[in-house]
């Protein structure tokens, strides 16, 4: 399936890889594809050229130089930039929204599997090295309500956690009689 092009008023977020950019998209696409709608690779393309700035051949031609996917509607191009990592870090990161404890447990999962990491407070590192926050769509409706008493339980709720539990945040916003916040 091959990607529309990008239109000049879109963004598109370009991923950096040694030669896993392919393996990545596809991994991507397999995590996202069972839970959000228009999730998909694209195209792929291929060096037309031997790739060798400063006389180190980074891509030979025909091997792979970009694959174009998507995941829930948003684009994004996988590139195999160089022969050495260049390390993701904390200061980028994707969140996904999620409805339900099945979805934050499936992206947990997932995410994880094969040499991720989990990390606290709904973050996760995949095998890649990219960084991501699974997180429940309620959390934000928890913090931002009008009651700061039960926003600051539920933030303190949040912090001790590595995977969220909504039931868990939940429970942090009822009040000391063990009625639910409105």
């Amino acid at each position: 399936m091959s990607a529309p092009r990008p239109t000049a008023h879109q963004l598109v977020t370009c991923l950096w890889f040694t030669g896993q950019a392919e393996e990545a998209a596809r991994f991507y696409v397999e995590a996202f594809s069972g839970y959000r709608p228009n999730t998909h690779v694209g195209a792929v393309h291929r060096s037309n050229i031997d790739v060798a700035p400063q006389g180190e051949t980074v891509l030979e031609r025909g091997e792979v130089l970009t694959v174009d996917f998507t995941l829930d509607g948003q684009r994004f191009v996988a590139l195999n930039g160089s022969t050495e990592a260049v390390p993701y870090t904390d200061a980028v990161s994707f969140q996904i929204l999620c409805a339900n404890q099945q979805e934050i447990d499936h992206f947990w999962t997932a995410l994880t599997s094969d040499g991720g990491q989990e990390v606290a407070c709904g973050w996760v590192t995949d095998r890649y090295g990219v960084r991501w926050q699974v997180v429940p769509q309620v959390l934000f409706e928890l913090l931002a309500g009008e009651d700061q008493d039960a926003a600051a339980r539920v933030q303190s709720a949040m912090m001790g956690m590595g995977k969220f539990s909504i039931e868990g945040l939940m429970d942090a916003a009822k009040d000391a009689y063990g009625a639910e916040e409105e």
